[in-house]
């Protein structure tokens, strides 16, 4: 299988776990341009029509 073209690397899948919950996968490059590591606590909060996913800042 060939590689996606960089636009179409943008589209991503719902996935459904347990009836309950969904997931969406994230570039790797995505994640890594931003630092963030495995098990990495992220806020969700939504926007009007989007969904905003932004780092947990957690005071010490």
């Amino acid at each position: 299988m060939p590689r996606r073209s960089f636009e179409e690397r943008n589209i991503r899948v719902l996935m459904r776990f347990a009836k309950r919950s969904f997931a969406i996968t994230l570039p790797i490059e995505v994640i890594r341009d931003l630092g963030w590591q495995e098990h990495q606590q992220v806020r969700i909060r939504k926007a009007g029509r989007r969904i905003v996913i932004e780092e947990e800042r957690r005071s010490l």
